[in-house]
């Protein structure tokens, strides 16, 4: 059976962050492929800054074309009404053995989802620490979703070393490299009309340029 990472997200936009730790989850967890799932309506991000679903489906697209291991598709932006990940995940339950790339902030969040025991008999939780936290795996918030979800203690898995059982339901716990790029602040420098190179593809960089997006309060 396939293993699938679903990796989710607004991308608003994506940047070269997003891309490395798609690619070294892939590599370290011996994924088949990794889907990019732009969120059409995020429920947890309104109000914001968001750019037109269409647009940043199109910058997802650009930003992973050529990399043979890597899809994007456009089922939450099909679909009405808020992105919830329980129905992604749902839609996506043929694609293989789904794993679920969270970071570890989202991890903690995750209580407040939809459905969010149901998210977790889905797919496999892969949870990505992110190197600018204190996430910790052992303390009290990361044990009550643990405990709330019915799930067994984290499986910790180094990027060197084997991948982890197929069958367990455990969420795995992966390092993986950061960079110090955030999407609010290339929305910002897009918005001053300053330089986003090296901190994304350049066929994104030129989109975002040439659609003027995050301009004029978007």
């Amino acid at each position: 059976m396939p293993r699938v990472g679903v990796f989710g997200g607004s991308f608003n936009p994506i940047h070269f962050g997003h891309l490395l730790v798609a690619d070294e989850i892939a590599e370290t967890l011996a994924l088949d492929s990794v889907l990019f799932v732009p969120a059409g309506q995020p429920p947890h991000k309104i109000g914001t800054d968001l750019a037109p679903a269409p647009a940043r489906l199109e910058m997802t697209r650009l930003a992973v074309e050529g990399h043979a291991g890597f899809e994007v598709t456009d089922l939450e932006i099909r679909r009405a009404g808020p992105s919830y990940t329980v129905d992604t995940l749902t839609a996506l339950r043929e694609r293989g053995a789904l794993h679920l790339l969270l970071g570890s902030e989202t991890f903690l969040d995750l209580l407040s989802w939809r459905e969010p025991a149901a998210v977790a008999r889905l797919a496999r939780l892969v949870v990505i620490p992110r190197s600018e936290t204190n996430f910790d795996p052992d303390g009290a918030d990361a044990r009550k979703v643990l405990a709330e979800l019915e799930l067994p203690d984290f499986i910790r898995v180094a990027r060197d070393g084997p991948r982890s059982p197929a069958r367990s339901p455990a969420p795995l716990l992966v390092a993986a490299a950061s960079l110090p790029i955030s999407a609010s602040d290339l929305r910002r420098r897009a918005r001053e009309g300053k330089s986003l190179a090296y901190r994304m593809p350049e066929t994104v960089a030129a989109y975002v340029s040439e659609h003027r997006l995050y301009r004029s309060g978007r």
